[in-house]
């Protein structure tokens, strides 16, 4: 039987567990909460590039793959698509909302897709690199703005018109990113947070409005479990969103290394590489 696991395989029972925090999970802890503790694979146990893996907890986390969906088409699931997603939804985006997505990496474009089947109006994806913002259209985008040809925040003010977007999401996970997409946010909207920072972030006075302009910042790590790994497969299946596109390049297991080599200087246009037996 053909199986998927998330990225993040949370325990199922422990108290974050039972209060909706599965990436939080904290099991066998005094009080049931860890933060990122639903990460296991490749952080506190090996990950999953072998022939043979054990499963934490496989009756909460391994969700059969319909037939008709190909192992390529449920590549994503597991984690670029489950974490670009939940940008779209801890933002809560709206119908008829205004989304600006800082970085179109596959993060990045599996938050746009996700911003316009939450019903967005207008997305703006934003990036440096031509192929990456013709993918972003592709995914969704309304409209995309170049980072290296002038201000991110001006271009994007202009676009809306001075009012500024309602959800900005950021997934490249750096200071400049993050204090863009604050600037660019109308009062009272909301920074959904995918980034993984490095080093301290710095929060300006004047786009944070002194601390009383409602605004929201949110932060997430990959959802995991078999019913979301089964509501993703299940957005596939739908033909809503196609991410197939997404996979640039294919390697055998015997040759991950000359793929980790690929993916680390981002060559030949690389997004994401699969890899099979």
């Amino acid at each position: 039987q053909r199986v998927i696991a998330g990225a993040i395989t949370p325990s199922g029972w422990s108290n974050a567990c039972l209060c909706g925090q599965h990436s939080q999970d904290g099991a066998g802890s005094e009080h049931g909460f860890k933060a990122i503790g639903g990460w296991k694979f490749g952080n506190t146990i090996d990950g999953c590039q072998a022939e043979y893996v054990l499963v934490p907890d496989a009756m909460v986390n391994l969700a059969p793959v319909p037939e008709g969906l190909s192992d390529e088409q449920v590549l994503m699931c597991p984690d670029i698509m489950s974490t670009g997603f939940s940008g779209a939804e801890n933002g809560k985006v709206r119908i008829g909302d205004t989304v600006a997505v800082f970085a179109q990496g596959p993060i990045g474009l599996c938050a746009t897709a996700g911003a316009r089947l939450s019903g967005a109006s207008l997305i703006i994806g934003v990036d440096m690199l031509p192929g990456r913002l013709e993918m972003a259209r592709k995914l969704g985008a309304d409209q995309v703005v170049d980072a290296s040809q002038g201000d991110v925040v001006e271009q994007i003010m202009q676009l809306t018109g001075g009012r500024g977007v309602d959800v900005a999401i950021e997934a490249l996970g750096t200071q400049k990113t993050f204090e863009a997409a604050l600037r660019v946010l109308r009062p009272g909207g909301t920074l959904s947070s995918l980034g993984v920072y490095s080093s301290d972030l710095t929060i300006p006075l004047d786009a944070f409005a002194a601390g009383l302009g409602d605004h929201r910042i949110v932060t997430a790590l990959c959802p995991g479990g078999k019913e979301r790994m089964r509501r993703l497969m299940s957005v596939i299946a739908s033909g809503r969103v196609d991410l197939g596109a997404m996979v640039t390049h294919r390697y055998k297991l015997d040759d991950i290394e000359a793929a980790y080599d690929l993916f680390s200087h981002q060559r030949d246009g690389v997004l994401k590489v699969a890899i099979t037996p």
